[in-house]
């Protein structure tokens, strides 16, 4: 399942327990992502997910649920 993966994925990257990401986090403000995070979450999704997330859809994509969505209608 595509949450499963990306809550595992952030877990990880992140340093945070992966029961604590629903898909109403945040990435920015619940995760502490800033740019340079958002860039490296990026490239670690499409490489795991085969997917191409262009930087406009990105600056779109705020929450958990947004990502998880995104990735399950474009791979």
């Amino acid at each position: 399942m595509v949450l499963e993966k990306v809550k595992a994925i952030l877990a990880e990257q992140f340093d945070v327990e992966e029961d604590s990401i629903t898909s109403d986090t945040s990435i920015s403000d619940d995760l502490g992502a800033d740019s340079l995070d958002v860039v490296d979450l990026v490239m670690t999704l499409e490489d795991e997910f085969d997917v191409e997330i262009p930087d406009e859809e990105v600056e779109n994509i705020r929450t958990v649920g947004a990502l998880v969505k995104y990735i399950e209608e474009n791979s």
